[in-house]
């Protein structure tokens, strides 16, 4: 890492324990600049800054520049926390409001990982996930309408959706209901969504200022946030963030986590040493205690370089959204997990260019509908690639190659694949 990295680091650790760091001596423009990026592109922004704005590096800072640059986040992350603050409120509204219309739900990620924190609303959510059965879908879907909630998406077919996604007019909050909590069509994770089949039977519950709300049991819970993270290192990566939830959640209730089944279903989907790579940066770099975490000796006897991991997370950013390369990467990646672990034998570039029909139906929506379609959905994928290369030549389909190649020989380190 580099030394604007390692400081990025150490704040977003320090801020897991509501500290602020100890820097005395006054910091580079150019290192402001790459802390406050990170700090951006990973979403820890108000936990950064909270950690940082009390240190002598900040006190004895007299370039106007970084000055500025200081005042410029400090307006930020005011902004952030209040638009949390009003989104976290939001939510428990709809919570209670849900509740009493008798829809049976339960919330996943978001505000349960924010409870976690020393400042709950200085970890912000883009939104809030709830898992309904499906079953209940319509029902809620009416609530959600009453309420004043409206789908994203105009002409939306939501009996056909495993999700969908919600916003309410003149509110920050924005929800998305699943009735799985991985896409059935992927044929790569969709096969994740066997070990939450029965999350309604047993769920935990956690009271959030003083309204009830309902979530996966631990073990589950902890296990989806790891193939949430998963999921996203198959695409194209993930971010501190997403490791900061489960070191958080791992310290806070670990000694209600079946670690040794955790282990079990972590083998079943090829992610051991992925799992285990977390858990030793959170170990290493932040704030996992082993102990507190009540951590198996299985567990800690699993050798592994979590140094790879690490800085594929720090060139990611939140979900792997850093850079358009990185982005497009996702093909190569997912195209070489899916024919490894399904036995495909086909020609990886002839899968990147025409993907199945399975996986096209995420991106194309009517092929949900006219699955005949796909030689079409196929032509306007490849006129957008078209589109793209000239404008940038074919620097970004040659880094985006690049890159998928680099995070293929990645994921061989960890085991995912052969």
């Amino acid at each position: 890492m580099e030394r604007a990295e390692q400081l990025f680091v150490e704040t977003v650790s320090a801020s897991l324990e509501n500290k602020s760091v100890s820097w005395k001596e006054p910091l580079t423009l150019n290192e402001w600049q790459r802390i406050f990026y990170l700090a951006e592109s990973h979403h820890v922004l108000p936990m950064v800054y909270e950690t940082v704005f009390r240190c002598d590096a900040v006190k004895k800072t007299m370039q106007k520049e970084s000055r500025n640059l200081l005042q410029f986040y400090k307006r930020m992350t005011m902004n952030l926390v209040m638009l949390q603050t009003i989104k976290t409120q939001e939510y428990l509204e709809l919570v209670q409001f849900l509740q009493k219309k008798g829809i049976w739900m339960l919330t996943v990620k978001g505000i349960i990982c924010r409870e976690l924190y020393p400042k709950p609303d200085y970890r912000i959510s883009g939104d809030e996930d709830i898992l309904v059965d499906k079953t209940q879908f319509e029902k809620c879907h009416k609530a959600l309408l009453e309420f004043g909630m409206k789908p994203v998406k105009k002409g939306i077919n939501i009996g056909t959706e495993y999700e969908v996604s919600y916003m309410k007019s003149g509110s920050p909050l924005y929800i998305e209901v699943h009735k799985s909590l991985f896409s059935p069509e992927s044929e790569v994770y969709g096969d994740f969504n066997r070990f939450f089949m029965r999350s309604a039977e047993n769920p935990a519950r956690i009271l959030v200022e003083g309204t009830e709300i309902f979530t996966l049991d631990y073990t589950e819970h902890l296990f989806y946030l790891i193939c949430h993270a998963y999921k996203h290192f198959l695409h194209s990566g993930f971010g501190m963030r997403q490791v900061c939830d489960i070191i958080m959640y791992s310290n806070m209730y670990g000694e209600k986590i079946n670690w040794q089944l955790l282990l079990g279903w972590s083998r079943e989907i090829h992610g051991e040493f992925f799992a285990a790579a977390l858990f030793k940066i959170g170990k290493k770099y932040l704030i996992f205690d082993e102990k507190k975490a009540c951590f198996p000796e299985e567990w800690r006897k699993i050798k592994v370089d979590e140094s790879l991991l690490l800085r594929d997370i720090l060139d990611a950013g939140v979900y792997g959204y850093e850079g358009r390369e990185r982005r497009h990467s996702s093909n190569l990646t997912l195209n070489e997990v899916s024919r490894q672990w399904n036995g495909e034998r086909k020609n990886p570039v002839l899968q990147t260019i025409f993907p199945s029909l399975k996986s096209m139906k995420n991106e194309f929506a009517f092929l949900k509908k006219i699955p005949f379609l796909l030689p079409a959905a196929w032509l306007i994928r490849i006129l957008r690639y078209e589109k793209e290369m000239r404008k940038n030549a074919h620097k970004n389909v040659t880094d985006a190659l690049k890159i998928g190649n680099q995070r293929i020989e990645l994921m061989r380190k960890y085991k995912i694949i052969e």
